[in-house]
């Protein structure tokens, strides 16, 4: 494939770092980050959706493998921006995961995992990143709806996405006299490979979209936007907030996702 022009654009000049930037969200911002004039390091463990996104981006875009889970990744991954292009302005912490499970039939290891990846993984990237950003910079981080509406089932992916919320303010308040502003978005449903099994049972899609007030689902580019928003220069004064992008579901409840996976069961 042809290779994305490097230029003009909001971040013209910038550098980023995207963890689970292989597919979904993060693959979307990668693209935009670098339409936007920045190149972009982009980590996940997908490795064959690495390469594809390589090629498409060409040498606007490097990868490493990463697991938000082990440190010597990230640290890997952030280190690749300064040893590639010459520095690191933008990180955003992408990679997240979600499993389904009422609090009472747990299992502490699934537990742990999705605690680990989405809130364990963030710490990371914002630890690694912040301490390669020469002159300040932009951290954006996934959170999710979930940060601030419940969802029966939902506990381990609730409680870690309301903890980065405010993991996000903590860093916020410790690394702004570095000139480093850090931002969370809590995106509500949006078709990426982490919802992908939602769509095949239509009743759990009109759920989420008939508890959405603009009545859809959001695709990744939508997303994509408020993530080159909070990375760029005109978010320059916003830092340590949490910006939904739900299409105003907070204003409703969540769907009963346990009930539609059970009476679909049944």
């Amino acid at each position: 494939m042809s290779e994305v022009a490097v230029g003009a654009g909001r971040l013209a000049g910038k550098v980023a770092v995207v963890t689970g930037g292989a597919s979904g969200i993060g693959r979307a911002a990668a693209r935009r980050f670098v339409a936007e004039g920045a190149r972009v390091v982009v980590g996940d463990l997908d490795e064959p959706g690495l390469e594809a996104l390589a090629a498409e981006l060409g040498e606007a875009c490097a990868t490493s493998r990463c697991d938000v889970t082990v440190e010597a990744d990230v640290e890997r991954l952030a280190r690749v921006a300064v040893d590639r292009f010459g520095g690191l302005d933008i990180a955003f912490a992408n990679a997240g995961i979600g499993t389904p499970q009422r609090i009472v039939d747990a299992d502490p290891d699934q537990w742990n995992r999705v605690l680990d990846v989405n809130l364990l993984g963030v710490m990371l990237t914002i630890k690694h990143a912040a301490r390669l950003m020469d002159g300040g910079g932009s951290i954006v981080v996934t959170a999710s709806l979930n940060a601030v509406q419940p969802g029966a089932g939902m506990g381990a992916y609730c409680a870690s996405k309301a903890g980065v919320a405010m993991l996000v303010q903590v860093a916020a308040l410790e690394l702004g006299p570095a000139g480093i502003r850090v931002n969370a978005i809590g995106p509500g449903f949006v078709r990426t490979a982490l919802t992908e099994g939602a769509f095949l049972l239509p009743a759990l899609v009109e759920g989420y979209e008939e508890n959405t007030p603009v009545g859809r689902h959001a695709a990744p580019e939508e997303i994509a936007g408020l993530v080159v928003y909070l990375a760029s220069d005109e978010a320059s004064f916003v830092s340590g907030s949490l910006h939904l992008i739900d299409g105003g579901a907070h204003t409703q409840r969540y769907p009963d996702i346990l009930g539609i996976l059970d009476a679909s069961a049944g």
